[in-house]
């Protein structure tokens, strides 16, 4: 008996399913809607031709959502009744007003025209749209509930008013705005947000009504937001440390148990926590339980970053030839409050040694640092061995940094007789970098400004030159902008000077040449600098200016990555401002967009020689 019901079941269903798959089956039987062709559907026709009389928006909304419109392709196998074609044209009015209230037109005319086509085998149908005037707001009622309401209405209570001001007006459909459903739904879920975010995140809408007066064409907005209770910012529950220590969390927060609740400020303990590069993640939020909102949990879940990193890596620069370093970072050394960073670069020309120790940040977002390094440099036939220090503070604010730091610094310059020129300089100096980029990596908009500024006293044992003091300044703007078509412009500049008697000696590491990749393309690295009119070698100057502009856009759609580029650049180095003689190169370039950055290679050529040189950096992280 069981079987024959399953059987039975089995054959009631294959025939359920076969009705189901034409539109004359059992759907028009039951007087349901049609199906529209699936989406990828091989073959379909039109079941009649449709013409909607309007404009804009309002045919764009008609023919994507109206019946009428949808429907008017079939599957070829399918086909379309006059009953339920009769269906369609009827109900199209009353659906067209209801889809045009949407976007404000109260008030609108729809008429549905049918005719046959010549040969009778096809519906021609004709939709005439008048959607009116479209109504606008009126008059705005804005009120409050909750503990908002009751602590507006306190004298010691600033907090409630401001707030209330800042939501009436944050509220964007204003009195003479157009009206409709999207900015309606959008308008309140803006409020709400902020409602939300600034102290009372069980905030919800109580009421909200929208009375539309058909023959005025306006409408009347009145809404209560309950704020429900002010939450205030309690103790913090730190999950996740497995080597740092909870004081370097707590130090961050930047807030005093018992202030209000504010995503921003949450969000900005988070920032400060990953900028300290100690996480590789972190979430900071609360649980919004009213019996907990006179001190709310905060809870901080973080990743630590790896206690020890290592980094290694070969490559080629047109600067300084073949190099191969080695990075190391330690988060935690001995298990002391810092971080220690060592590197080694071995290369043709340039050899480095460096050690840098910095504090895990304060609560200001400030570290205090020291480094030490070592470099020889082999450019320009030279053997230059600097040995320099620096002490200082860093402090870090958003996208922005201001370091204040002494430097030391001594320098052996050995020339091709034997002779060595040896040279120090002490100084103070204070560096502010500003950054709004869309992207560190790979900016297309914005800016990136760094402004040097320093103070000290220089030393030699060079017998026609003194010890004196000096005064440095630099200042370098990078500018990118999108422009039409795809193209992207961008702009560069750097100026950077000495103050000092003529007579007074520096290191040469802290002097100018230019030349090179970031510089003057089209000239070898530190190719430009003093000419001595004795014919003596070229020397660093005291004055540098370089600047260039260049244009670039992808070679192709499908390659986004690969950019080509025109260029020209600028620049070169004096000892004083009116001896200066810019020269020029000018090129084009390839720009390969990497997730670690853009490789570039470029081809100029240096106006003053009429030479061509090719620019190009790669590296391969291994």
């Amino acid at each position: 008996m069981r079987a024959a019901l399953r059987a039975f079941a089995a054959l009631g269903l294959s025939l359920l399913l076969s009705a189901c798959g034409t539109l004359g089956g059992l759907q028009e039987a039951l007087g349901g809607k049609p199906r529209p062709p699936e989406a990828g559907s091989a073959r379909v026709k039109a079941a009649y031709r449709l013409d909607i009389r309007a404009s804009g928006e309002v045919q764009e909304l008609l023919a994507r959502h109206l019946d009428l419109a949808r429907f008017q392709q079939i599957a070829e196998s399918d086909s379309l009744s006059p009953v339920e074609l009769d269906r369609l044209a009827a109900v199209a009015p009353e659906q067209a007003r209801g889809l045009l209230e949407t976007l404000g037109y109260f008030d609108a005319h729809v008429e549905v025209q049918r005719q046959a086509n010549a040969d009778h085998t096809q519906q021609d149908l004709t939709l005439i749209v008048d959607p009116g005037p479209r109504s606008v707001v009126g008059e705005l009622d804005l009120q409050f509930q909750g503990e908002l309401d009751a602590e507006a209405g306190q004298p010691e209570s600033p907090r409630a008013l401001a707030l209330q001001a800042e939501l009436r007006q944050l509220w964007p459909l204003g009195k003479g705005r157009a009206f409709t459903q999207a900015a309606w739904a959008s308008a309140k879920s803006e409020v709400l947000a902020r409602a939300r975010a600034q102290g009372y995140p069980l905030a919800r809408w109580a009421a909200s009504e929208a009375d539309v007066d058909t023959e005025a064409h306006l409408v009347s907005l009145k809404l209560s937001l309950d704020s429900g209770p002010l939450f205030r910012l309690g103790s913090l529950q730190i999950e996740g440390l497995m080597h740092q220590s909870e004081d370097t969390v707590r130090r961050l927060a930047g807030y005093e148990a018992g202030e209000p609740y504010s995503e921003q400020a949450l969000l900005d303990f988070q920032e400060r926590l990953l900028r300290t590069q100690l996480f590789d993640g972190v979430t900071v939020d609360i649980q919004p339980e009213a019996a907990q909102a006179a001190a709310v949990p905060v809870r901080v879940r973080v990743k630590e970053a790896p206690r020890q990193q290592a980094t290694t890596g070969i490559g080629y620069s047109a600067m300084n030839g073949y190099n191969a370093s080695v990075e190391h970072l330690h988060r935690l050394p001995a298990g002391l409050p810092l971080r220690a960073r060592s590197k080694f670069q071995l290369g043709q020309l340039l050899r480095k040694a460096e050690l840098e120790l910095s504090s895990h940040p304060q609560p200001d977002m400030q570290r205090n640092l020291g480094s030490l390094q070592w470099e020889q440099d082999l450019n320009n036939d030279k053997n230059i061995r600097t040995l320099s220090a620096r002490l200082g503070r860093l402090r870090e604010a958003g996208h922005d940094e201001r370091l204040v730091f002494a430097e030391m610094l001594r320098s052996i310059e050995s020339g091709e007789a034997g002779e060595s020129l040896r040279s120090g300089a002490w100084s103070g100096n204070v560096q502010w970098t500003r950054r709004r980029l869309d992207s560190l990596l790979l900016p297309t908009q914005g800016y990136t400004a760094q402004l040097l500024l320093g103070a000290g006293r220089a030393d030699n044992n060079a017998p026609n030159q003194d010890s004196g003091v000096f005064g440095r300044a630099r200042l370098r703007i990078e500018y990118f902008k999108p422009l039409p078509s795809g193209w992207h412009f961008s702009a560069r500049t750097d100026l950077a000077q000495i103050m000092a008697r003529d007579r007074v000696g520096l290191p040469a590491k802290m002097l100018y040449l230019a030349g090179g990749d970031d510089s003057v393309r089209g000239y070898a690295y530190q190719s430009l600098g003093v000419d001595k009119e004795d014919g003596s070698p070229l020397s660093a100057g005291r004055k540098l200016w370089t600047g260039s502009v260049e244009l670039a856009r992808p070679v192709m759609d499908s390659l986004p990555m690969l950019w080509g580029a025109a260029f020209v650049d600028a620049g070169n180095v004096a000892d004083s401002w009116q001896s200066l003689r810019p020269v020029v190169g000018y090129g084009v370039g390839a720009r390969l967009r990497s997730p670690v950055g853009a490789l570039r290679l470029d081809l100029a050529r240096a106006h003053q020689t009429g030479k061509w040189r090719l620019h190009f950096s790669v590296g391969i992280a291994l």
